[in-house]
Parts: C-alpha cells; sequence; structure tokens
C-alpha cells in the first residue's frame, strides 16, 4: 500500500459523515429513533449529535410541527451537520457539553443518545441533565456498544494499533466499547431518575469496500487520525497487513462485511 493512499479528502468529521456513518453509525440510527418513538409534533434532543444523522431522522418523523436539537461539543461535527439537507422540522444546532445542557427544564419529549454516552467524562452527570430537559413522562432513548469482542473487525484492529502505532492508539480503539456492561448502564439510567427503564441486545453488520478501507478510513475519521498520521509508512503498511490478513475469511465478493453488537436502553421521565 503505497503511503499516498492514506490522503483521505476533507476533515476529520468530513470523512466520518462520508466513510463511517454509512458504514458503522447510519444503519443504527432507525432503531435508535424506533426505540425514542417521537410522536408529530415532539421535540427532540439528539445529544452527541455527532454530524446528526439521528437528529435528521428525528426532524423526519416529527415534521412540520416538530422541533430537533442536535447538541455537540465537536465544531467540526457540527459544521457538517449543518451543511447536510434536512427534512420535516427544522434543527437547531449547539455546540455544548452533555453535562451541562444549556436549556430549561422540561424542554423536550424525547432525548436521543447514539453512542456518545460512553465517552461522557461524568456519565450520571449527562443522564441526570438529559433527565432535568424532559417533561414528566418524556422518553430516553441510549445505545452503546457491546464490549469490542462482540465485534472482530474492531478488535483486530485495536490489537493491530497496539502491534504498529502503539498502546496509546490501541486504547482510543476499544474507548467507542468502554460501557458494555449491561447492570452497569441500567443503573446508570435508573440513578439518573428514568423509570421504566429496559434494555436490549440487538446485533449488526460494519461493512466496508475492504479492511484497507476500514483502516483508512477509521483512521482518517476518528481521534486515531493524530496517532497513525503521525506513525511511519512501515509501521502504517504493517497495520494495514495485518488487518487485511486477519479478517481475509469475511471478505467477499461484495465487500468486507463483519458482526458487531449494541446494547439499546429507554427509559421514561
Amino acid at each position: 500500500m503505497g503511503d499516498d493512499q492514506w490522503q483521505v479528502a476533507g476533515s476529520a468529521a468530513q470523512v466520518y459523515e462520508r466513510e463511517l456513518v454509512p458504514a458503522i453509525f447510519g444503519p443504527w440510527a432507525p432503531r435508535v429513533l424506533a426505540l425514542a418513538a417521537p410522536a408529530a409534533g415532539a421535540r427532540v434532543l439528539d445529544a452527541a449529535c455527532g454530524t446528526g444523522v439521528v437528529a435528521r431522522l428525528a426532524a423526519e418523523r416529527v415534521g412540520a410541527d416538530g422541533r430537533v436539537v442536535g447538541l455537540d461539543l465537536n465544531p467540526g461535527m457540527l459544521a457538517v451537520a449543518r451543511s447536510l439537507p434536512v427534512a420535516g422540522a427544522p434543527i437547531g444546532w449547539v455546540q455544548a457539553t452533555a453535562g451541562r445542557l444549556p436549556f430549561p427544564d422540561g424542554s423536550f419529549e424525547v432525548v436521543c443518545c447514539q453512542l456518545g454516552l460512553q465517552f461522557f467524562p461524568d456519565r450520571s452527570a449527562a443522564l441526570a441533565e438529559m433527565a432535568r430537559v424532559l417533561v414528566a413522562g418524556g422518553r430516553l432513548a441510549a445505545m452503546v456498544w457491546r464490549s469490542i469482542d462482540h465485534s472482530l473487525g474492531f478488535e483486530v484492529l485495536a490489537e493491530a494499533l497496539d502491534r504498529h502505532i502503539g498502546a496509546a492508539a490501541g486504547a482510543l480503539m476499544r474507548a467507542p466499547f468502554g460501557l458494555s456492561d449491561d447492570g452497569e448502564l441500567c443503573g446508570l439510567v435508573e440513578g439518573a431518575g428514568f423509570g421504566e427503564v429496559e434494555l436490549d441486545r440487538q446485533a449488526g453488520v460494519v461493512r466496508f469496500g475492504s479492511a484497507r478501507e476500514l483502516v483508512v478510513a477509521y483512521g482518517a475519521g476518528s481521534p486515531l487520525a493524530g496517532p497513525i498520521g503521525a506513525a511511519g509508512p512501515a509501521a502504517r503498511a504493517g497495520l494495514v497487513a495485518e488487518v487485511q490478513a486477519a479478517l481475509d475469511p469475511w471478505q467477499g465478493t461484495a465487500g468486507l462485511a463483519f458482526p458487531i453488537e449494541a446494547l439499546l436502553v429507554s427509559g421514561r421521565r
């Protein structure tokens, strides 16, 4: 693999939206929204919205009489979100931390959080804030990944990063899988004041054109961009070669496809 093939056009947020959302995150957004079940005309908060895949689906679901807010701490993600077309309800994009939501009590009927909760430095505070901004009877729908051993491709990538890029890079790859215990997750949600807490394990599939595309796209569209970019050509080539060899059984004529599992949790304010 030539080192020039690591030059992926666009910012990390643009690569995230173009490459990672279709391959990894987008297919789960309808499941999160189905769990949230916002009514027509509802007010919906998408916390840790990234480039807004859940927020845009929510806008279609609640219609022109509803209102959707996408909140994220990352200005690059919000810039991409603002650039994409929206149908249905208007969406307001807000840069803020989930641990201190800039909204009055009872501002929303629904709060969604797809793959953000595991990254919050104070998960309890963030969930308490989500409860605060919900109306009485309002609904939370959140999603986190199960442990990385339920996602072969990312487990392989994490181990290869350890060997070729460094332990810090491997830790970055494991971070999205850091809230994977059923009891811990339900306890956090209940501790924030939610009732009727329900948890469901669901299986999905990650799809890329090839193992090389997985490594390059994830390396350019995530916090791994820094350490992988700082590594030398030999380290990057070794990383790709190891991942390609390990994932060859999951490479078919339609591309690379490997399983991943998530926990979806809901609760009522």
